[in-house]
């Protein structure tokens, strides 16, 4: 057994940033008023977040590939019934069950954020694209937004949460450490994720285009 590298810096940085903004736009959404302008802006971060992300899953870290952790259904019902089969390797990154949760969060979060950018509570809050939308669509997303998107994101973050107690106390498993030092205590020959200079670098190029593209996007609006 050795200490091996699963989560790169990047993927570690980009997880504990968009808890921080999730929890900033709720804590924002439900200030309202003037607390709404950090609304938009946090819904814009997330926006770079999801781009970032989508193309770290491209060329990150192994583990941190969206290939590493794309499960066929009948992998994930073997899981659930403890059924792995030697030499697969399911609880070194996101685990079969573990991916789903990932995908269907990125999902809402994504719709979350294109429904922000349309929507207007008809109040004080317009968001950045609405103009580009009638004015039906545009109260439909804001329905969806305020409403069922909303709690379907905290529904989900809750289940997240319940998860990592869940193999804390039940597995005696800790999640969280490995996402804060990068590294998981495996076999030895497990392959670990590239995280070194040049791929921190890569990372840094990739989050700066997609900070360009959210400020382009939170420009339009004006």
């Amino acid at each position: 057994m050795a200490a091996v590298r699963v989560w790169d810096l990047p993927t570690r940085l980009f997880h504990w940033l968009l808890a921080a903004t999730i929890i900033g736009s709720v804590v924002s959404a439900k200030i309202g008023g003037a607390a709404m302008v950090w609304h938009i802006r946090l819904g814009v971060l997330v926006l770079a977040l999801l781009v970032f992300r989508l193309m770290w899953g491209l060329v990150g870290g192994r583990w941190s590939r969206f290939v590493s952790f794309i499960y066929a259904p009948a992998t994930v019902l073997r899981y659930l019934r403890g059924r792995t089969r030697p030499g697969e390797q399911l609880d070194v990154g996101h685990s079969p069950l573990g991916s789903v949760s990932v995908f269907a969060l990125l999902a809402i979060l994504a719709v979350q954020v294109a429904t922000g950018l349309v929507s207007d509570d008809e109040i004080a809050t317009v968001g950045p694209l609405n103009k580009f939308v009638s004015t039906a669509n545009g109260l439909l997303a804001t329905s969806w937004h305020k409403e069922a998107g909303q709690w379907i994101v905290l529904a989900l973050v809750a289940l997240h949460v319940g998860a990592i107690a869940f193999y804390f106390f039940a597995r005696k498993t800790n999640l969280v450490w490995p996402m804060l030092s990068g590294n998981k205590v495996l076999p030895a020959s497990t392959p670990a994720s590239l995280d070194g200079v040049g791929q921190r670098m890569l990372a840094l190029v990739l989050a700066l285009a997609s900070a360009a593209l959210a400020v382009w996007v939170l420009r339009l609006g004006n």
